[in-house]
């Protein structure tokens, strides 16, 4: 049996640790001014915007305290490590933006049938700056939402609050203009939709991490049959590919090797194309002798 345990990609989110912080100070900073403005505006749209600058603040402060448990050392009972500890939040953040996503759209089918008159002027000042304020988070962040799940669900929640931004200052724009009370419930509408939309993705994508699924850019039988074509390799069997956490993809299998002079070369072959042809370098994998497999190589998933 041979064991590669290399990954150098785990904690691709360590560095972003101070963007996080300087965003959360933002998002805190302005979501007082939204709520003051919100009510001061009688606009839901406001309102809705800054609840969901709450959650940003959330995810935020959840995303740091994430990552600063997962570099703590495995243990004998947590032998991966707290890895997991960012796809837990990641799931979190998901499933917080949901949530958000029900409230807005049921407090705005309740002013849809009873329209209050809202302070349009004021409602687009306010939307303006909050849309400033989350711009400048996306910035900020702008270098970590591809490369771990966990800052991604930060980063969703302010892109999301951010063009939740765009529409108050469109519906402050048509109630100041045209005196349209009905446009700042509707854009709530189309911010709790968005925000479905985007929190989908996210907590499709912790759950399959959770459930140890394969990673979505991961081929199990591509895997198989490029082991499979090393020589001296006639059967590949329990195989699994799953993740860890961001970055940090595991596998083990089983190879029946023909030639058990070749071994040695077998399992460093192996370990060499997981990892350049997968970017699998957390690999266990064990040689089983045997002659050559009549059957047809199977995976086990």
């Amino acid at each position: 049996m041979s064991h590669d345990h290399t990954h150098d990609t785990v904690g691709a989110g360590s560095n972003q640790a101070r963007p996080l912080a300087i965003a959360l100070a933002l998002v805190l900073l302005y979501m007082g001014v939204e709520v003051v403005g919100g009510f001061l505006a009688g606009s839901l749209a406001l309102l809705a915007d800054a609840g969901h600058m709450l959650s940003d603040a959330g995810a935020l402060a959840l995303t740091l305290f994430a990552m600063k448990v997962a570099r703590r050392p495995a243990t004998a009972n947590q032998t991966y490590g707290y890895y997991r500890a960012e796809i837990l939040a990641a799931f979190v953040n998901g499933a917080t933006l949901a949530a958000i996503a029900f409230f807005v759209l049921v407090e705005a089918y309740e002013r849809l049938r009873n329209p209050s008159q809202d302070e349009g002027p004021l409602m687009l000042a306010v939307a303006c700056g909050g849309l400033i304020v989350n711009a400048a988070g996306l910035w900020t962040l702008r270098s970590g939402d591809d490369a771990n799940l966990n800052v991604r669900g930060a980063w969703l929640h302010m892109l999301t609050d951010a063009l939740g931004s765009v529409q108050a200052i469109v519906a402050g724009g048509l109630i100041w203009v045209f005196g349209w009370n009905w446009a700042d419930p509707l854009a709530s509408v189309l911010i709790g939709c968005l925000v479905v939309y985007s929190s989908w993705s996210l907590i499709e994508q912790s759950v399959a991490v959770l459930m140890e699924g394969a990673p979505g850019h991961i081929n199990v039988d591509d895997v198989r049959s490029t082991l499979l074509e090393l020589p001296g390799v006639s059967n590949v069997h329990d195989l699994h590919v799953w993740t860890i956490t961001s970055g940090f993809v595991a596998l083990s299998a089983h190879l029946t090797c023909v030639d058990p002079d070749r071994q040695d070369s077998v399992l460093r072959s192996a370990h060499e194309l997981l990892a350049s042809r997968f970017r699998i370098r957390h690999t266990t994998i064990q040689l089983d002798r045997g002659p050559s497999c009549e059957g047809t190589a199977h995976a086990n998933n």
